[in-house]
């Protein structure tokens, strides 16, 4: 029997964002590439984080040279499904309509993998309005969770979208869950992300400072790469608050060295409202690591924190609710750990890779299917 085909057009690293890493594992995974005859095209115009949605000659040119990529695949061969990482809004979504338009030309079937959001606030716009119209016109549309279906749902009809929430591999060392690390007195937060004001890091270091006020035995560890807050900003703020014996910087890790604060964590902080936020990758990091977490709604987290069963759920820009549940944290080394294995083993039954693959395999040939 002949392996259905499929063009996938994603996003691959660099640079180093949620949708990027799960194009590469798609792009590496050898379900999908077992179950289909795959071709996979970069998406990619931007190599660095702080290129995403800004112009450029060198960024038009490789726009050009992508949709050349898509033309002369599509004439080569006959593909029964067409996959699209879609942006939601801005540039981004304006570059990837142009692809879809090209794939309306030549009437293939398409499907949408969403990584982000925006769609709703963004139609309000009548020009939007219409491209949204276009773009979605008889497409499927994969979703990383039910919390974000109301961002398209003027668009999409509910049966034609598929939810498939991300995973993350496992490794080796995964089963050990530092027991001892959980129960330590001492409490180790930890933050890993890109250090942006609406990911929440100021929120985190307001909090910080109302820990240390209260006599909280903590640290605090900021792990990301500097984006739209500079280290020179961030550590006069930490001496400003007096919490420079608690509170430390280390700019972007990677590799071991990232794994190293994700063992050393007892808990994990995200105090996000980043108006993108959909599905984290960080927070099954954090899961697989065994840490309690504090985060925000926004997006599908809510799907990934399960509310006083692997983590906390707290108010957006609230720093005195998120040292709430931080203080609760610090002071009990049991709920701790057992928050943090709750969350182990949410991961271990939801959001492993072989889920991911296992999902987006199935979603793929059912999209084909009913083609």
């Amino acid at each position: 029997m002949l392996k259905p085909k499929i063009l996938f057009i994603l996003h691959y690293p660099p640079p180093v964002v949620g949708a990027a890493v799960v194009g590469q594992f798609i792009k590496e995974s050898s379900a999908i590439n077992t179950s289909f005859e795959a071709d996979y095209i970069n998406l990619a115009t931007a190599s660095d984080l702080r290129q995403i949605n800004k112009g450029g000659l060198a960024k038009i040119g490789t726009f050009f040279k992508i949709q050349w990529k898509v033309i002369k695949a599509l004439f080569a061969k006959s593909y029964d499904l067409c996959y699209l990482s879609f942006t939601a809004k801005g540039l981004g979504f304006y570059k990837d309509l142009a692809i879809v338009l090209v794939l309306k030309l030549f009437r293939k079937s398409v499907i949408y993998h969403m990584h982000n959001k925006g769609v709703q606030p963004n139609s309000k716009n009548k020009f939007n309005d219409f491209c949204y119209q276009l773009a979605f016109n008889s497409a499927k549309v994969i979703l990383l969770s039910p919390h974000l279906y109301q961002d398209i749902a003027k668009y999409v009809p509910a049966d034609r979208v598929f939810y498939c929430p991300n995973g993350i591999p496992a490794t080796p060392q995964d089963s050990d869950l530092s027991k001892e690390r959980q129960e330590s007195d001492t409490g180790k937060i930890l933050f890993l992300s890109n250090m942006t004001v609406e990911k929440g890091a100021y929120v985190l270091l307001e909090a910080c400072k109302l820990l240390k006020e209260k006599g909280a035995i903590f640290e605090c560890h900021f792990v990301g790469d500097w984006f739209d807050i500079s280290e020179s900003d961030f550590q006069r703020k930490i001496a400003l608050y007096g919490l420079d014996t608690c509170v430390f910087a280390h700019g972007k890790k990677y590799g071991e060295e990232k794994e190293y604060f994700l063992r050393s964590a007892n808990i994990f902080a995200l105090p996000t409202y980043y108006h993108n936020e959909c599905f984290p990758l960080v927070l099954l990091e954090a899961m697989k690591y065994a840490l309690p977490i504090v985060s925000t709604s926004e997006g599908g987290i809510a799907d990934i924190v399960v509310e006083n069963e692997t983590g906390f759920i707290v108010t957006q820009q609230d720093a005195a609710a998120l040292e709430e549940k931080l203080e609760a944290l610090i002071n009990a080394p049991k709920l701790r750990s057992t928050l943090g294995v709750a969350g182990r083993e949410r991961y271990e039954r939801l959001y492993t890779l072989d889920s991911f693959e296992k999902n987006i395999t199935r979603i793929l040939k059912t999209a084909v299917q009913k083609d």
